[in-house]
């Protein structure tokens, strides 16, 4: 699965890149703790936290959201598993058929430049490995809540901050923690953050879209 998944993103070899996947063991007691899992999906997840890890050293950090691009801009949503920001961005697709696709459905990429923050997809995308090989300026990130009404805010600084932490990988190791920290803080300094309480109806698409793509908040 993860040599499928990674064809699309091979590069000339470099050999000043950092190798992963030389930790046999770490898939095999992952295994051994999911046994529901085939050794296939453990190897896929044991190297897509290897990897975020070391994102973290280049200034960026992963973000469990789905990323749908429009105009040449992405926007991520965020969520716990099954809340729906997958359905939210199938909202988009419909809205805007063939000018929109996905960058990545699950684990964008986000590294931080001088110009703003970038998207990027990634062999790690999720259950249906929706992912594009392409870097992509962030316009704006919004983390769902289930509403039977639709409505958006912009979060404070503090607010952002705490939901970037909850849904990225956080490692142990300080010098890594203070890495992914920095790359979060500049996160919410470039990038508006929103939450949008929202239900399945093409109108919520409508009101993110509109506001995001803005900037400001309704």
């Amino acid at each position: 699965m993860l040599r499928a998944r990674s064809e699309k993103y091979r590069a000339p070899q470099d050999p000043s890149a950092k190798e992963i996947g030389k930790d046999k063991e770490a898939i095999t007691v992952l295994h051994q703790n999911y046994p529901t899992l085939t050794l296939e999906e453990c190897e896929y997840m044991q190297l897509g936290k290897e990897f975020f890890y070391l994102l973290l050293l280049h200034g960026g950090m992963m973000l469990h959201a789905s990323a749908v691009v429009v105009d040449g801009a992405a926007y991520l949503f965020s969520a716990p598993s099954g809340t729906g920001k997958s359905t939210h961005t199938a909202l988009w697709l419909k809205k805007f058929g063939e000018d929109a696709y996905l960058l990545n459905d699950d684990k964008p990429a986000l590294r931080v430049f001088e110009d703003g923050i970038y998207a990027y997809g990634a062999p790690f995308s999720g259950k249906y490995d929706l992912s594009v090989n392409e870097r992509v300026p962030v316009r704006g990130i919004a983390f769902i809540e289930r509403s039977e009404t639709n409505r958006i805010e912009r979060k404070d600084s503090k607010e952002a901050l705490y939901a970037l932490l909850n849904q990225t990988v956080r490692p142990r190791e300080l010098p890594l923690y203070t890495r992914l920290l920095q790359t979060v803080q500049k996160v919410t300094q470039e990038v508006p953050i929103y939450t949008l309480y929202c239900n399945m109806a093409p109108q919520a698409a409508d009101l993110s879209y509109e506001t995001m793509r803005k900037g400001n908040a309704q």
